[in-house]
């Protein structure tokens, strides 16, 4: 082996190796269990991040282990077509080079995604591979393949068949720079400073005003109706009156309803149902008009349009106030203020904090705006949904996260489907000149199932699918639906679905709802897409901050395995800010961070760092430092071999297990122990647990204690039986370990493998073929545990006792052993050679009767153990020593008692000084008192 592990000498080379050989493929063994996990569909717009770094590590870690414990294992890959944000990325490419998609028309502007998608669109399932996801490439599939393109038209026609899919006009969100209608995910609510303005609204009768306070002046043109809280005494007489609507003269009626804050303003506010999502309830409620007074560009109509919510089509008009009409909403906003004003209804204007949900990738304001859109009806679906996760057919870990989903699903709302984009799958309906509308697979099917003739002309609906809708598909679609596939016979229900929190209801609610509407089991029952669903946090900085571009604080995992210069992290974080204060402040937080950029630290030890962090859903608190120390764990594995590698390599291996010493029964004990617990820790869900076994297992037990202990009888005369024993321990308890880490850690554990294995005979290809470990199947020997673990604490003593006297830890020294009874005596006889070894002994004796000599001494469980000091140390000028610091520590103590014994300084001095005083002194008695205690072992 290399003297020093490099982890870029072999990841690549292994990763090669494996997808080559197809070892990512399931076995498809009829006999075996089953275990299938469905990739979240990055888009193929994105770059790898932290989260998609930390949550693949989780699928690969379950993959690998289920892999490895001999089931049929599915690891379906995939990516997202990303309706919105592929079309905004093209469109970015084409207003380049001066053009729009509008100037190339759909079908040429489609050809220009595909050709994106071809030549940019696979980053990041390049990127997953560097991570060592062993996903089955051969079926990897896409959202708007041709398989998956089939599925959705089937889906769709289906849901409109059972009456579930509807055409409505409706409240959405509505990107006026996009000109789409866009999902609750993609709309960021950013708190801002506004104002609240408080305008009067005459009442009808003469008789007075209402005062209403709103943050939106501008929708006031399509108010129709205030509202006030049915228990506000100060309105009470007013309700059912109406008010005279300044600037359009519209008769509204005063309204109670209990969403009115009392509080908030002047407890009246007004309703504009066509453009506030809690007005629109409160006008469902009342029964109120829809006054829709924007166009797509959330400019001024010059013709108001109304509706009922009982009638999909326009009621009648109203005609806009004409110095309004085309003008932008913040302008009319402006002006409506300034009109108040003039004739005096303006009461006051406050500064007010308010959040403004905004595009997440336009930025621009999102409009509450009333339009034609596709709709599912999402609460039929959700029963069955919800009764799936109830009665525990599936299980969401942890189980808190329950509660998330069914406060969605028990208020759901139904789902608008269709988005105004080109790139996404179009809305298999047709609409002839009558403006009827008909659903199929395709035009022929349409003319055929409604005997609609060529003469009739028939038009496509512009309108693509929600990204989600293919999505929620996912885990049937890919597995060949509306096929009866084998794959889909064989990995449906999934096993585990491994997703962050954030899209609990955006994907795996839908995914429920859909999956259990179209996938059922022979007898009709409907089948669950999972049975789990692991929900992890969100990766956050050092210091708990979210990552985002605008903070500087966004960590590539390429960056951290491959290493990155300074200059070029700054660049990197720096590139497409438009503020340079902005890209000032993030190069020095870049600088003050890494100094000397990120070093290099290879894929396991980030793999390693990710599991160590994974607890039970929580938020993960990144931290550099992490990496750094698992870097050196691997450091550790590969020296650690390199030793046994020196000491067994031409040697004879023993076959017979009675040849071996009590330490090889320990550690072979020890190891099924880590064996049971690490299997526990993944079946549970605990990768941070199971990470720890293998790092205290490795460290600590294995290497600390074992290769230590194997010394004296390596090194010893004689006895090559034991010898050759120990070396065969050495070798099996390496090679078992790598299997049981390298779900984990595959890189550096196939590399190892490669070696130790060839020793013991194997002749597996790969790691990755062999069988995890099972605890069950080493032998546990607790008479050895318990011996070894008496050896370690009888050696942790002895070092403790040198460090108090200040002798060195490899000075030889001899030890009488006072109190000992006969299981102590058995012991130390069948341990000497490790006691000596470990602890650095000359001697152990054990004393039998008169006085000792002056002694450091400690006990353990009532065995005095002491050093004798004669010849080791100078005694005397030792007491002199810790007599003169006793002396100091104690005016020490005397002269902060006085101080806290002063009140004015007590009482005058701020609290968090006083209180550091108080700390010093109470560190201060603690090394008076251990100082006194060593004087006392020189019998002073």
């Amino acid at each position: 082996m290399d003297k020093s592990y490099n982890p870029h000498d072999i990841e690549r080379r292994w990763y090669d190796f494996w997808e080559q050989q197809g070892y990512f493929k399931p076995s498809m063994d009829k006999d075996a269990e089953p275990f299938c996990i469905m990739i979240p569909p990055p888009n193929v717009t994105g770059s790898l991040h932290m989260g998609h770094g930390f949550n693949n590590t989780i699928m690969d870690t379950l993959t690998r282990f289920h892999r490895m414990k001999g089931d049929n294992t599915l690891w379906q890959v995939g990516t997202d077509h990303a309706g919105i944000a592929t079309q905004m990325v093209v469109e970015r490419q084409l207003a380049a080079q001066n053009q729009s998609r509008l100037d190339l028309g759909r079908d040429k502007f489609l050809e220009k995604v595909w050709e994106w998608k071809a030549e940019s669109g696979g980053t990041i399932t390049r990127q997953l591979r560097r991570l060592g996801s062993s996903v089955d490439w051969s079926r990897e599939r896409f959202t708007m393949d041709d398989g998956l393109s089939n599925a959705v038209k089937e889906a769709f026609v289906k849901l409109h068949e059972d009456g579930l899919i509807y055409r409505g006009k409706r409240l959405v969100n509505w990107d006026s720079k996009l000109h789409t209608a866009i999902s609750d995910l993609e709309v960021q609510s950013e708190e801002e400073k506004g104002s609240l303005w408080h305008f009067r609204y005459p009442l009808a009768d003469g008789s007075g005003h209402l005062v209403v306070a709103t943050t939106r002046p501008e929708t006031m043109l399509g108010d129709t109706a205030v509202a006030v809280h049915p228990e506000d005494e100060r309105y009470q007489s007013l309700i059912g009156k109406q008010i005279q609507l300044p600037i359009t003269g519209r008769l509204v009626p005063i309204i109670a309803d209990s969403y009115v804050d009392k509080e908030f303003g002047t407890g009246c506010v007004k309703i504009t149902p066509a453009h506030d999502f809690n007005d629109y309830e409160v006008g469902k409620r009342h029964d109120l008009p829809l006054i829709n007074i924007f166009d797509r560009d959330a400019k001024v109509l010059a013709s108001f349009q109304i509706y009922r919510y009982d009638a999909s089509v326009d009621m009648s008009n109203e005609s806009a106030p004409s110095t309004y009409t085309g003008m932008d909403r913040f302008d009319a906003r402006k002006k409506i203020v300034a009109e108040f004003d003039a004739l005096g209804l303006l009461e006051k204007v406050e500064p007010h904090t308010l959040k403004v949900p905004r595009g997440d990738r336009s930025n621009v304001v999102i409009e509450p705006w009333l339009t034609d859109q596709w709709y599912v009806r999402a609460g039929e679906l959700a029963k069955e949904a919800i009764r799936a996760v109830e009665d525990g057919r599936i299980e969401f870990v942890p189980k808190q996260y329950e509660n998330m989903y069914f406060a969605w699903m028990r208020d759901i709302q139904d789902w608008c489907i269709s988005r105004q984009l080109w790139w996404g799958h179009r809305i298999p309906a047709w609409y002839d000149n009558n403006g009827n509308v008909y659903v199929g697979r395709d035009e022929a099917e349409v003319r055929a199932n409604h005997k609609l003739d060529s003469s009739i002309s028939l038009r496509q609906d512009e309108d693509v699918l929600d990204t989600w809708f293919s999505s929620a598909l996912w885990t049937f679609s890919t597995l060949g639906w509306p096929e009866q596939t084998e794959f889909l016979k064989t990995f449906h229900p999934t096993s585990v679905l491994v997703t962050g929190f954030d899209i609990i209801f955006f994907w795996v609610a839908r995914m429920i709802m859909m999956t259990m509407h179209f996938i059922k089991d022979e007898d009709g029952t409907p089948q669950v897409p999972f049975k789990k669903v692991y929900v992890h946090g969100l990766v956050r900085d050092s210091e708990g901050q979210k990552m985002s571009k605008s903070k500087g604080n966004v960590l590539d995992p390429l960056d951290i395995i491959d290493g990155i210069s300074l200059d070029d992290l700054v660049t990197k974080r720096t590139t497409g800010l438009m503020q340079p204060q902005m890209a000032q402040k993030i190069e020095a937080r870049t600088r003050k961070e890494f100094p000397e950029g990120i070093n290099s630290f290879g894929t396991d030890a980030l793999r390693f760092t990710f599991c160590s962090l994974a607890s039970a859903g929580r938020d993960i608190k990144f931290d550099m430092g992490r990496v750094e120390g698992y870097r050196n764990f691997c450091n550790k594995l590969w020296n650690a071999t390199r030793f046994v590698l020196m000491n067994v390599e031409a040697q004879p291996l023993s076959t017979d297990l009675n040849d071996q010493s009590i330490v090889d029964f320990w550690i072979r004990s020890r190891f099924a122990a880590c064996a049971e617990d690490f299997g526990k820790h993944l079946d549970a869900y605990r990768f941070d647990l199971a990470s720890q076994t293998l790092y205290d297992f490795f460290w600590n037990e294995y290497c600390d204690w074992y290769l230590e202990l194997t010394k004296p009888i390596l090194n010893a005369d004689g006895n090559d039986a034991q010898k050759a024993a120990t070396r065969r321990t050495l070798l099996e308890v390496l090679e078992a370990f790598l299997r049981l880490a390298h779900p984990v850690m595959p890189y550096i554990t196939e590399e190892i493998w490669q070696k130790v294995s060839r020793l013991l005979g194997k002749s597996g290809a790969s790691i990755m073929r062999e069988t995890l470990p099972n605890g069950s199947e080493w032998p546990r020997n607790e008479i050895a545990e318990a011996d070894l673990a008496w050896l370690q604490q009888f050696t942790v003593s002895v070092r403790n006792i040198k460090a108090e006297v200040n002798l060195s830890g490899g000075k030889l020294v001899p030890v009488l052993l006072n109190n000992v009874n006969s299981e102590t005596e058995r012991r130390v006889n069948a341990l000497e050679p490790f006691l000596r070894a470990l602890a650095r002994l000359e001697s152990i004796t054990i004393h039998q009767t008169g006085t000792l000599p002056a002694s450091a001494a400690g006990i353990l469980d009532g065995v005095e153990i002491h050093i004798p000091l004669a010849g080791l140390i100078d005694v005397e000028a030792e007491k002199a020593r810790l007599q003169k610091e006793l002396t100091r520590l104690g005016d020490e103590i005397q002269r902060i008692q006085g101080k806290l014994g002063n009140a004015a300084f007590v009482d005058k001095a701020p609290a968090a000084v006083v209180q550091k005083e108080r700390d010093r002194l109470a560190d201060v008695e603690l090394a008076h008192q251990k100082l006194q205690q060593q004087l006392a072992k020189f019998g002073a």
